[in-house]
């Protein structure tokens, strides 16, 4: 995908009336933030999109009773921390709520196949993470060790900074070498752009690139960056993306009202640390991924 194309669909998205003023109140920066597209159609296309997956981490208590919210979460555990007794636990609670997946660290790939073996339940993993910067080569090796693993999904992080230096052809090629590997095992690719990092117009080349490249995702954030999801973001990607690719918001997603919000800004799944928090309505004091 040329550099020319890019800056002339940027170049057209941002002349639209609907992204010149978007604006969303969000209860969490305790005022309006110039972030959500501020025009009917749009909004209304966006919110109508729907949630297909919400994703959340360890910690569903015995009073969760809603098994189609549920079964819309992929429980994740991503800390460098996590040891195998923690995984253990997690692939119990997403066997017991028939959650959609768990998304955990490349090394617990085999073990999480093995435990929800017979199951429903898939198993995520994530390459590249969380800096993005590991080469391309390295990048297509660590998803195809994962794939043969047992892994179903893959999220796996851009180049960062070679999107910033206008090196597009470089990124394609980064996100495209994993989409290729992923597609021969009917797998899905979440490509996370990492939001906090970019500008709005990198924002959009990013997604644009990512759905050139034949990404089933375009994912807000690692969660591990100096930010999270925000509604502006998942709204201005869904905008970019429509209908034919996914959005994933990640980071910084700690309420039953932060995931409402997410979901009726364009978001198909959240990334969120502890799925009690949101199926249960309680803050996250702690925050995380």
């Amino acid at each position: 995908m040329s550099s020319s194309i890019i800056d002339k669909v940027v170049s057209e998205v941002f002349t639209e009336k609907a992204l010149h003023d978007y604006y969303c109140y969000a209860e969490t920066c305790k005022g309006w933030e110039r972030n959500v597209v501020d025009q009917p159609k749009a909004i209304n296309n966006i919110i109508a999109v729907g949630a297909e997956r919400i994703a959340a981490g360890m910690g569903v208590g015995p009073d969760i009773t809603d098994y189609n919210v549920a079964s819309k979460i992929d429980h994740t555990m991503l800390k460098p921390d996590v040891m195998p007794e923690d995984i253990k636990i997690l692939c119990d609670e997403a066997r017991t709520y028939k959650f959609a997946s768990v998304c955990v660290n490349p090394c617990y790939v085999t073990l999480c196949r093995d435990l929800l073996t017979g199951t429903k339940v898939k198993v995520c993993t994530v390459i590249g993470f969380p800096l993005g910067s590991t080469t391309t080569q390295t990048k297509r090796k660590e998803a195809e060790q994962a794939l043969e693993s047992g892994a179903e999904e893959i999220d796996m992080v851009i180049n960062v900074g070679m999107l910033k230096s206008g090196e597009y052809e470089y990124v394609f090629n980064d996100i495209n070498q994993v989409v290729l590997a992923v597609k021969k095992k009917n797998a899905l690719c979440k490509v996370i752009i990492e939001t906090a990092l970019l500008t709005d117009e990198e924002k959009v080349k990013a997604c644009l690139i990512a759905k050139n490249a034949k990404a089933d995702f375009v994912k807000t954030s690692t969660g591990f960056s100096k930010g999270g999801a925000t509604a502006g973001d998942v709204a201005l990607m869904k905008y970019v993306v429509g209908t034919t690719v996914g959005v994933k918001a990640s980071g910084g997603v700690r309420s039953l009202e932060d995931a409402k919000l997410m979901i009726e800004s364009g978001a198909d799944r959240i990334g969120a640390s502890a799925s009690v928090k949101i199926v249960s309505g309680e803050a996250d004091t702690k925050g995380g991924y």
